[in-house]
C-alpha cells in the first residue's frame, strides 16, 4: 500500500480484513455479521493503542508521509480570494515557497509557507520544499507588504530545512535567514506560524518568529533531523529512531519545554487521512489566535513577541551554601 508506515501495518491489515469479508457477505448469502462485529470492536481497541501511544520515531515518519498536506491545500481549505505573489525582487521566484494575500473568514490576511511536491515531477520543481535565499526574501517582502497594509501574517512551516547548495550560499543564504529572524521580531501586526510537517533548522526558523506558534499534534520541530544528529552523535545515520527518541522534537515535547502555544489535534492516523477535517481543526486555532492577536496595539504585538522568545530557555537554579569549617 502507498504511504504504508510499519507501525500501523496491523490496523492496514485489520481493516482490509473487515473489508473483504464485508465483500464476501455482499456477494454471498453466507452471514458474518457476528465476526465482522468482532473484528471492528478489534480494530478500534487496536487504533486506540497503537494512535494514542504514538513515538517520536513514528511521529517523525507521519510528518514526512509523502501524502501529508502541504501548505497550497490547506491554504485551499482554510482562506478564500487567495492572490499568489511571486519573486523577491532581486533575483527570480523560489517556488519552495509561496505566498500571497488572502481572506481569513472576510479578514485580509498575508500567508507564507514552505511548499513541497507530491510526486516526483512537483518536488524537482519546489526543490522538495528546501528554499534558496530568494524564496526567503520573497517571504520578507511580503511581510514588509503586510505591516504596510496591517494585515495579520499566516506562515505554514514545512521544510526539512533550506537549500544547502553551493548557489544557494553563493546568493547569501545565511544572511537571508537572519534578516528574516532580525525583520520578523520587530513586525508590526500579528504573527501566527504553524508547523504543519517538518520544521528543520534555520530553514523552518526563518518563517517562525511568530506571536503564537502552533504545531500539528504529529509534527516536529528542530534544529536537526535525526538523521543529522545520529550521524554527529554516534556516526551512524541509522540510529535516527534513537535520536528522535531524546531530542524532544515532537509537539508534546515542545509544548512541555514552552516553545510553542497550541498542539492541533490531528485526524486518527494523521492529517493526510482528511485534509478537509484536519483543516478545521487548525481554523478553530487561527480563529482564537487572531481574537487574542488583534486587540493588541503595535507596541504590545512587538513587546509579546520579544518576551516570548526570551522566555524560551529560561531556567532557575538554587545555590546552595556549604560552611566549611
Amino acid at each position: 500500500m502507498v504511504g504504508e508506515l510499519e507501525f500501523e501495518r496491523p490496523v492496514l491489515e485489520l481493516k482490509k480484513k473487515i473489508a473483504e469479508l464485508k465483500e464476501f457477505t455482499k456477494s454471498t448469502d453466507v452471514d458474518l455479521s457476528s465476526e465482522i462485529e468482532k473484528l471492528e470492536e478489534r480494530l478500534e481497541k487496536l487504533e486506540k493503542e497503537i494512535y494514542e501511544n504514538i513515538k517520536p520515531w513514528n511521529r517523525v515518519q507521519i510528518a514526512r508521509h509523502p501524502n501529508r498536506p502541504t501548505t497550497l491545500e490547506y491554504i485551499s481549505h482554510l482562506f478564500t480570494d487567495f492572490f499568489e505573489c511571486h519573486g523577491d525582487r532581486c533575483y527570480g521566484d523560489d517556488e519552495a515557497i509561496v505566498g500571497g494575500i488572502a481572506k481569513f473568514h472576510g479578514l485580509p490576511v498575508t500567508v507564507i509557507g514552505h511548499q513541497r511536491g507530491k510526486d516526483t515531477k512537483e518536488n524537482i520543481r519546489r526543490n522538495f520544499g528546501m528554499p534558496h535565499p530568494e524564496g526567503y526574501r520573497k517571504a520578507l517582502r511580503l511581510m514588509k507588504q503586510a505591516e504596510k497594509f496591517k494585515r495579520p501574517i499566516i506562515c505554514l512551516i514545512d521544510t526539512k530545512g533550506a537549500y544547502p547548495g553551493k548557489a544557494a550560499e553563493e546568493r547569501g543564504q545565511s544572511e537571508a535567514i537572519a534578516r528574516n529572524l532580525f525583520e520578523m521580531a520587530s513586525l508590526r501586526v500579528p504573527v501566527i506560524c504553524i508547523v504543519i510537517g517538518e520544521g528543520g533548522s534555520g530553514g523552518a526558523l526563518a518563517l517562525g518568529v511568530g506571536n503564537h506558534i502552533h504545531m500539528l499534534e504529529n509534527s516536529t520541530y528542530s534544529v536537526i533531523s535525526p538523521e543529522g544528529a545520529a550521524a554527529l552523535l554516534w556516526k551512524d545515520a541509522s540510529q535516527a529512531k534513537r535520536a528522535a527518541e531524546t531530542m524532544k522534537i515532537t509537539a508534546p515535547d515542545l509544548k512541555e519545554l514552552g516553545i510553542i502555544d497550541e498542539i492541533i489535534p490531528e485526524v486518527k492516523g494523521g492529517a493526510h487521512k482528511d485534509v478537509k477535517k484536519q483543516s478545521e481543526y487548525i481554523d478553530q486555532i487561527l480563529i482564537k489566535s487572531l481574537k487574542e492577536l488583534v486587540k493588541m496595539s503595535d507596541e504590545e504585538l512587538v513587546d509579546h513577541r520579544y518576551k516570548k522568545f526570551k522566555a524560551i530557555g529560561e531556567y532557575s537554579f538554587a545555590t546552595e551554601y556549604v560552611e566549611v569549617n
